[in-house]
């Protein structure tokens, strides 16, 4: 089995639903004002975005934690977009296809942030 990398990824309700529906295997297609897939590359920043931007915006977060095959991986770049933890693999909407041929094992679902 190739070596992977973990991976975070803060969702609202409706990403979560279709994440669901894949049975657990595949990102569902970005939306086409989104021409960017962007994991996580930590736990902190993914609770930080589903606590503190899905929860209020979408009435509930989620945090949910994948690997990848590395190799595959290290072709996108990191982007550092806040402070010194705050990194995203950057991935274009029409690569998600062939990226989640490249998950390894299930997504799971490891947090969860609801109203009240």
């Amino acid at each position: 089995m190739p070596e992977a990398t973990t991976l975070w990824r803060p969702t609202g309700p409706e990403e979560l639903a279709l994440l669901r529906d894949s049975g657990w295997r595949a990102w569902p297609p970005c939306l086409p004002e989104q021409p960017i897939f962007y994991p996580v590359l930590n736990e902190d920043y993914a609770v930080r975005i589903a606590r503190d931007w899905n929860l209020p915006r979408d009435g509930g977060g989620h945090v949910t934690r994948f690997r990848v095959e590395a190799d595959f991986a290290a072709r996108y770049p990191v982007r550092r977009v806040g402070g010194r933890t705050i990194l995203e693999l950057w991935v274009p909407a029409e690569e998600l296809a062939e990226f989640n041929a490249h998950i390894a094992g299930r997504i799971e679902l490891v947090r969860s942030f609801l109203p009240g």
